[in-house]
């Protein structure tokens, strides 16, 4: 055989991924993780995703690679989930991305860092869950909003939700990714086994959730007002009052359709959080316009209102049940928007950007459960739940007043901001969440949309569109479901998971230390080994030993 006739050998690629490849790589599975939450709601690409930035990071060149993977990946991903925060501040949304990006950068640095660990998806996944965890609690009080455990809803891990909520499907979706990265990178009968016995269990756990189901008694019928609000951005609301005449005009309006008999009549009737802009209490037109629909009501209105102190130069954002013998405070928001309802240090930012001044007064968190009993016009005594907004991101929050007796829930939400964004959708994607695991009914009523009723199992019964006045009246059971698992043990898991990682981390520590002391130790056993076959079976003693110095001798 000739040199022309040898076979030309192929070359293939066993070294790692160069910088540029990996960036390219790691943010398609930042598409990816984007893809699977709404507006668009690919459930399967959140596992794709992380499977994605998983065999980045292991075919990273050291620690630097990876940490560019996952900078790229959290771009992509936040950059692209979160353009709804232009609609207030260009700025403001560049900041919001770099500074939730850094998550993925710590979920990378953490995977290659324990890369060699067996059993390295676990410790992987559970990397995932803990950097969630992490920044939905810290700075600000946390924004847990793009979790990877909003996006399973609608797929058969439904039934989790009840047992684990959104946090234990995190970790869920997380180990699939993590699995699936592990047999593209390694095919074979071990990975491959694992990650089709972790589908098993993940599809029998979900089956047992799903036979968690709410229990009720008798029900309410509650009606709902969206006044519509005039546009986007920080004046969405519009001018003064505007967004409060809307929401009289639509009661009444809702009334006219009772009076003809198109629905029934409400024991009471919501309105959205910011229906009054002005402070009732002070503003003579604002009082008066709500007075005026619970008049032409006959019946009380949850009024979504703004309470302000101008001593103090505070406001709080609060739930009025107004009757016509006037409003009493029955809840004031307690989770607040850092930098849209307050200013974390005001004193030192504001000089420095002017533009915070939107922000208005400081925001005073509430501190009591969102549970009242309301007087209802047939004479009985309910127990209702209300959450505010942005509220929804935090499930202790609906969870509490659940476990105070609330039977009938109210979310009450201003979107104005955000009309014609993919925010609305992610906002209402989550309250079908934490209406699943709580398997509980939940009523949405918002300014400008969307508003809708959801299920105890999460599924949408009704869904106003955006933008545009809407009323209607919605039969809620009166349920008394006790808690779920997921409302218990779900801050543990999160728990859990958080020192999983930190005893992973420490576990490669050790294993690094172990291997130090080994390898000092296989260098002299080697130097002892070149000894013997210099001298024999009897090693030399030490040098300063004359003896071994025959000149001395």
């Amino acid at each position: 055989m000739t040199a022309a006739d040898s076979p030309v050998p192929v070359r293939r690629w066993r070294g790692p991924l160069p910088w540029w490849a990996l960036a390219v790589f790691a943010a398609v599975g930042g598409l990816s993780a984007s893809a699977s939450f709404a507006p668009f709601g690919w459930a399967p690409c959140a596992i794709v995703a992380v499977a994605i930035l998983t065999w980045c990071v292991r075919s990273a060149h050291g620690l630097g690679g990876a940490l560019i993977a996952g900078a790229c990946f959290g771009l992509a991903f936040m950059g692209t989930s979160l353009i709804w925060q232009t609609e207030i501040m260009v700025a403001s949304y560049a900041g919001l991305v770099a500074a939730t990006s850094l998550v993925f950068v710590g979920v990378s640095a953490l995977t290659w860092w324990m890369r060699s660990l067996p059993a390295w998806p676990l410790f992987a996944a559970a990397s995932w869950s803990a950097s969630e965890w992490v920044i939905s609690v810290f700075p600000f009080g946390g924004f847990g909003w793009m979790r990877l455990g909003y996006t399973q809803l609608d797929t058969p891990m439904a039934g989790l939700y009840p047992l684990v909520g959104a946090a234990g499907v995190t970790f869920v979706v997380a180990v699939l990714g993590t699995l699936l990265a592990a047999v593209i990178q390694s095919p074979g009968v071990r990975s491959a086994s694992a990650l089709v016995w972790v589908v098993v269990a993940v599809l029998a756990a979900g089956g047992l959730g799903s036979f968690i189901t709410p229990t009720s008694h008798g029900s309410v019928d509650v009606g709902w007002v969206q006044g519509g609000a005039p546009g986007g951005g920080v004046y969405g609301l519009g001018p003064a009052r505007s967004i409060t005449y809307n929401s009289r005009d639509e009661t009444a309006a809702l009334m006219r359709r009772v009076t003809a008999g198109d629905v029934s009549a409400p024991q009471f009737i919501a309105w959205p959080e910011n229906s009054t802009d002005m402070d009732p209490r002070t503003d003579v037109a604002t009082r008066r316009a709500v007075e005026s629909a619970v008049n032409n009501a006959g019946v009380p209105i949850l009024v979504g209102s703004i309470f302000e102190d101008p001593a103090a130069q505070t406001r709080q954002t609060v739930a009025v049940w107004w009757t016509p013998a006037g409003g009493d405070l029955v809840y004031a928001k307690r989770n607040l928007v850092p930098f849209g309802e307050w200013i974390p240090g005001r004193d030192l930012l504001m000089p420095l950007i002017p533009q915070l001044s939107y922000v208005g007064a400081d925001s005073v968190p509430g501190t009591t459960p969102g549970e009242f009993v309301a007087a209802l016009p047939d004479g009985r005594d309910l127990p209702v739940g209300v959450a505010i907004c942005y509220e929804v991101i935090f499930p202790q929050t609906l969870n509490q007043a659940v476990e105070a007796g609330a039977q009938v829930l109210i979310v009450q939400s201003s979107n104005a901001m955000y009309q014609g964004t993919n925010q609305i959708a992610q906002q209402f994607t989550i309250t079908r969440v934490r209406a699943a695991e709580m398997r509980r009914t939940i009523q949405v009523v918002t300014t400008s949309g969307v508003s809708g009723l959801i299920g105890p199992q999460g599924q949408v019964l009704r869904q106003a569109p955006d933008s545009v006045a809407a009323s209607g009246v919605d039969t809620l059971p009166l349920e008394t479901t006790p808690p779920t698992p997921a409302m218990r043990i779900q801050p543990w898991l999160e728990y859990g998971v958080t020192l999983m990682t930190g005893l992973g981390v420490v576990w490669v520590l050790l294993r690094h230390l172990r291997g130090r002391r080994g390898g000092k130790n296989g260098r002299r056993c080697r130097a002892r080994e070149r000894l013997r076959s210099e001298y024999g079976t009897a090693l030399p003693r030490a040098r300063s030993d004359p003896r071994d110095h025959p000149d001395l001798q």
